[in-house]
């Protein structure tokens, strides 16, 4: 049963007047918004909306030139220090799975923990272990990224994110690239992980997985926040025009 995050909880994420351009192209068109500590939040939107772009913003993956963004009571500069501080606490799954080829499932976990965080050999491999076992795939361990199926690997990557014990969870449509059987495999650790309250930014066009799941929906469009809500007004009774047409696109499918 997934426990709503406390109105009084802390703001863990804070953007404000978040800009970003790609040439002559602004992709992040002023983007405000706070996200509190154990919110579940999922981005929607359409292609080039710049969702991904705002997520990739999150942990300096993409520079922000204009505006705030403030991650655990840290701001995000251009100081590297602040910027390995802010990604030690923050995990990231992507769309293609980013796993070393020539390392085993665990070796692919433990790196960051023996590398990052200089853990001692034994509570790293420990911890991915216990990892590997929650996502489903404890006897996986001893192969080659390249053996398994997309599914199991982008269990994975999201093992290998969550063995840093971060605070935040960041996941950039990481069901696009599978196949649909593969797909409900991935979500329902995305759904365990949701219960167990961990602060989640989700970009994703599982429309299930957002009604179920999410504390919020987000709709994005051209650089710009448009609409968000609770899903069951989001989707229910959405406000804006924009929305509604692209709810009603992609709610056929």
């Amino acid at each position: 049963m997934r426990v709503k995050p406390n109105d009084s909880a802390a703001d863990i994420i804070v953007c404000r007047d978040v800009h970003k351009w790609f040439g002559n192209f602004e992709a992040l068109r002023g983007i405000s918004l706070s996200i509190k500590t154990g919110e579940v939040v999922v981005i929607i939107g359409p292609s080039g909306s710049g969702k991904s772009t705002f997520i990739r913003t999150l942990n300096h993956l993409e520079q922000h030139e204009q505006g705030q963004i403030i991650i655990d009571g840290i701001e995000l500069t251009h100081d590297t220090r602040n910027i390995q501080e802010i990604r030690a606490e923050v995990g990231m799954v992507f769309q293609s799975f980013n796993l070393f080829p020539h390392l085993t499932v665990l070796e692919n976990i433990m790196l960051a923990p023996l590398n990052v965080r200089r853990w001692p050999h034994e509570k790293a491999l420990a911890v991915a272990v216990q990892w590997l076992a929650r996502v489903g795939i404890p006897e996986q361990g001893a192969k080659y990224p390249g053996q398994l199926s997309g599914g199991q690997q982008q269990r994975v990557a999201i093992a290998r994110a969550l063995a840093m014990q971060p605070k935040i969870m960041l996941f950039d449509e990481p069901t696009s690239a599978l196949d649909p059987e593969m797909i409900k495999e991935v979500l329902d650790v995305m759904r365990d992980l949701a219960t167990s309250g961990y602060t989640i930014v989700a970009v994703t066009h599982e429309m299930g997985f957002a009604r179920e799941v999410a504390d919020r929906v987000i709709f994005f469009d051209q650089g710009l926040i448009v609409e968000q809500n609770a899903p069951a007004e989001f989707f229910g009774n959405a406000q804006h025009e924009r929305t509604r047409l692209f709810l009603s696109q992609i709610l056929q499918h």
